[in-house]
């Protein structure tokens, strides 16, 4: 390949694992392919002329030609067939990335389907099955593809196309589709490495050149991801705990984490567990370690549903839930919070908490509450006064509304049971 291409690291490079077995280690790295073909003839292409070679003005017609001829597929697993057409054709890919990179006027509207079909012959496959059903990355080394000699040449002129100053993404719409990006993600599946980085590539160059894909792509990716985490079978397999290490948990250590700290407890509220306290729990500590962090004007936003559901926590049968909610308020960064945004928070927090300090059958949940309302009062003395008085008028109309349900239920018994005395003539009708 040309200097000009832009090869990606070694395999050794972009496979960040580190080899903690040195056993595994020592194994031979396997390849496999899924490019294969019947045994038959000899494959032969006819030699063409090289693009520079000949005039500019008949060069995009040898472009499509030689597009075409690189539409034919090796057996690489057979490493004794073919061995001068396979030369050919490494030869002529290179020659195409050469092209596409510094040439001119080649990039007619008849030549975007050409360019599609050609890399889709190449790329688009069956990937070769697993030697292991618990392929552990870190551990085992990939399977990688024999067919990387075109492969690898044939990503490269596609990226090179895309990039193309003359690239017209109206045109190439027609060719590069949704149903081509979904047989691009499936591509992800590839153990290796080098593949997978040239696909990264790939995806963010179809991202940014198609507005009308992104939110394709975006929840195909979606997809793929709650394929990935959608729950996990006990016990949990090595790749599930390296998926929840490596890719999950840093995101919290990100700089920017402050900017999608409101996305995280929406996410968080979206998927709160309604009837395994031990979650609850655990929940409840994650969102205290967020707020522990989270900036005020990221607060603002979430404050309403993060109490609401505070509220249904603290107001839980289960005491370790109650408990665990109460504690915010032996936080200090969280009672600033709240103490700024108290004529929000109070409302929303106020009956449940008072019910709780008449109700509940935990004393230590008891006492707790009680330290809380008497945070709240001195926050918001005249708020609170209010809200008690709203509760207790409150409270009094639904007890003035249960006699009066009471009383009704009475006479309606009464008059059931007069009927039936009459019915069965134990008085008078």
């Amino acid at each position: 390949m040309s200097s000009a291409a832009t090869t990606p690291p070694s395999v050794d490079k972009v496979d960040g694992f580190s080899r903690k077995s040195v056993r595994k280690a020592k194994q031979k790295r396997s390849q496999s392919s899924s490019q294969f073909r019947s045994q038959g003839k000899p494959i032969e292409l006819t030699p063409l002329p090289l693009l520079k070679d000949v005039p500019a003005p008949e060069q995009p017609e040898l472009f499509l030609k030689k597009l075409q001829q690189c539409c034919t597929v090796f057996d690489f697993m057979d490493t004794l067939s073919d061995l001068k057409m396979k030369e050919y054709k490494r030869s002529t890919l290179n020659e195409l990335v050469d092209y596409v990179t510094v040439s001119r006027g080649y990039l007619t509207e008849q030549a975007y389907p050409e360019v599609v079909k050609m890399v889709s012959y190449n790329i688009f496959r069956t990937l070769p099955p697993t030697d292991s059903n618990e392929f552990d990355p870190e551990e085992d080394e990939p399977t990688l593809e024999a067919s990387w000699p075109h492969l690898q040449l044939v990503y490269e002129f596609f990226i090179r196309f895309l990039e193309s100053q003359e690239f017209q993404p109206s045109i190439a719409k027609k060719y590069i589709d949704q149903k081509f990006v979904l047989q691009l993600l499936e591509l992800f599946d590839s153990e290796d490495p080098r593949e997978r980085d040239y696909l990264k590539t790939v995806l963010h160059r179809i991202y940014g050149k198609f507005l009308g894909l992104r939110a394709f792509i975006r929840k195909q990716i979606n997809n793929i991801f709650l394929r990935i985490i959608n729950g996990f079978a006990l016990p949990l397999k090595a790749e599930h705990k390296q998926f929840l290490v490596k890719v999950l948990i840093p995101l919290h250590t990100v700089r920017s984490l402050s900017l999608f700290h409101a996305q995280v407890i929406r996410g968080l509220l979206k998927f709160w567990p309604k009837t395994c306290s031990q979650k609850e729990v655990m929940y409840l500590g994650e969102l205290e370690e967020i707020l522990d962090v989270i900036e005020p004007t990221q607060f603002v936003k979430i404050q309403e549903p993060l109490f609401k559901q505070i509220s249904r926590c603290v107001s839980s049968p289960h005491f370790q839930v109650a408990e665990r909610a109460l504690y915010y308020w032996n936080n200090e960064y969280i009672m600033s919070l709240i103490e700024e945004n108290s004529s929000v928070i109070l409302p929303i927090m106020f009956a449940s908490l008072y019910r709780i300090s008449k109700e509940h059958w935990n004393p230590a949940i008891v006492a707790l509450v009680y330290n809380v309302l008497k945070a709240f009062m001195e926050m918001n003395s005249t708020l609170f006064d209010e809200l008690t008085a709203t509760y207790k008028s409150d409270r009094q109309r639904e007890k003035k509304k249960e006699k009066e349900r009471e009383e009704l239920w009475k006479k309606l018994e009464d008059l059931e049971l007069k009927r039936s005395l009459r019915r069965d003539g134990m008085i008078p009708t």
